[in-house]
């Protein structure tokens, strides 16, 4: 019969035979490192979001503003970046980061608003 070998130390495995890890310390390294993977996209994702808000906060103090696309890519604006969606029934779409929105218009302006609570 055919040894197993432990996924993360590659040593022998002794015990059950659908054992995968030769101890607790290896099989708790072993998740973490594919969870850690997970937890870093998840961490840079929610940082590029945080970003925008930011970004949309400083150029739309007021409320509602009217800013070039230039500008925000200026400041690090990332387009592809946003936790929402919303669709008029003139089927305008508003793009959102948080409470933080933005409509683009036509001649590369885009119109910032904040969504009433």
């Amino acid at each position: 019969m055919e040894k197993k070998l432990c996924l993360q130390c590659k040593l022998p495995v002794a015990g059950r035979s659908d054992k995968k890890f030769c101890d607790d310390a290896c099989r708790s390294s072993y998740h973490a490192a594919f969870s850690k993977t997970d937890e870093d996209y998840v961490k840079q994702i929610n940082q590029r979001l945080k970003r925008n808000r930011k970004i949309l906060l400083a150029l739309n103090p007021d409320g509602k503003a009217k800013v070039t696309r230039k500008a925000l890519l200026a400041r690090g604006f990332d387009f592809q970046c946003f936790t929402g969606i919303y669709k008029t029934e003139k089927n305008a779409c508003y793009y959102f980061c948080y409470e933080m929105g933005y409509l683009l218009l036509e001649h590369d302006y885009v119109l910032l608003v904040k969504k009433k609570q």
